[in-house]
């Protein structure tokens, strides 16, 4: 699928738990497409000048939770005509004024899952601070309050015992069967 492929949409949307695979599946699926790659929580700390443990430390979430839908607002003015894949952060589509943000731009949204056990593996590994990954229990129950609102998006993708590159075919193979 390349820019003009019949798209109606030009953004494309990430969505899913902490280790779901966000980010990682949405720059193979940018470099698939030949889009551009955005990562909300980058734009965030770029805005802010300091980490995301850093704004929930200094600031709180709900702070953190406004500078996102700053961020959200800017990329959708600025991104609007331009085909990109967005990756949020895992508690983003979660909030009432970024999923109606999204829907208002008419936008795809991708639910990427696998089973809370998995995801918490999968953070363990990672050398990235997540302030929401303390606890085992929290980050479980964080998972089936947010998993809800994630199942909202347009499909569910499942990312358990996939490659990256594999979880990016099925992505582009879903969105080249329907009309975005």
């Amino acid at each position: 699928m390349h820019e003009g492929d019949g798209c109606a949409s030009s953004l494309v949307f990430l969505v899913g738990f902490m280790g779901a695979g966000k980010t990682s599946v949405g720059q193979a699926l940018s470099r698939s497409f030949g889009w551009s790659f955005e990562d909300l929580d980058d734009l965030v700390v770029a805005r802010q000048r300091r980490s995301i443990e850093q704004i929930f430390r200094d600031s709180g979430a709900a702070a953190f939770r406004h500078a996102e839908h700053q961020a959200l607002r800017e990329l959708l003015a600025h991104k609007r005509s331009h085909h990109c894949v967005v990756a949020l952060g895992g508690g983003a589509y979660a909030e009432p004024e970024i999923a109606a943000l999204i829907e208002q731009s008419g936008s795809t949204v991708i639910f990427l899952d696998a089973p809370v056990d998995v995801l918490l593996k999968r953070c363990e590994q990672q050398s990235v601070v997540r302030p929401l990954r303390r606890d085992p229990e929290q980050f479980r129950s964080l998972y089936e309050a947010r998993r809800p609102h994630y199942m909202k998006a347009s499909f569910r993708v499942e990312t358990s015992g996939k490659t990256i590159d594999q979880v990016s075919r099925e992505i582009a193979s879903k969105l080249g069967s329907r009309s975005l």
